[in-house]
């Protein structure tokens, strides 16, 4: 048995990019910054920013509602991938595959998104029964936009 599970609440540390496969598959990609629990040596907070990716429906909600600044809770797995760069050299990156998000923002905390505000009730989108690419969405490597 294996388990690969990941749990974050952070800020988008800007507007997610939302993207099309060339079979039309949804993928909306962002960074999550999300503070570390204790002080470094100056007494100050740090944070970890940390890439996430999210797919289909979920891609596209995340895009229309979610900002730069914006809180939210991602629910998803570890995903390491490669590729060759210009250079002819392989490199690796490790992100979250975000199944789950939770808007935590709401209009009294700080949203100012027009769309936000007329659907406040749409609070979290989920991937439930799917997965990402390879794991059942029928999607090759060539429909990856990265």
């Amino acid at each position: 048995m294996s388990l690969n599970q990941v749990v974050l609440i952070g800020r988008l540390t800007k507007d997610p990019e939302l993207r099309y496969t060339p079979s039309g598959v949804a993928v909306a990609q962002f960074t999550l910054a999300v503070d570390r629990p204790f002080a470094n040596q100056n007494g100050e907070r740090e944070a970890d920013f940390i890439p996430v990716v999210v797919w289909k429906a979920v891609a596209e909600n995340v895009a229309n509602y979610v900002k730069k600044g914006h809180k939210v809770a991602v629910t998803g797995r570890i995903q390491v991938r490669s590729y060759e760069n210009n250079e002819g050299r392989r490199v690796y990156v490790t992100e979250v595959v975000g199944q789950n998000v939770q808007f935590l923002t709401t209009p009294s905390n700080g949203a100012s998104s027009q769309n936000e505000n007329s659907n406040n009730r749409q609070k979290s989108t989920n991937n439930q029964g799917t997965n990402s690419a390879g794991d059942g969405w029928n999607i090759s490597d060539d429909d990856l936009p990265f």
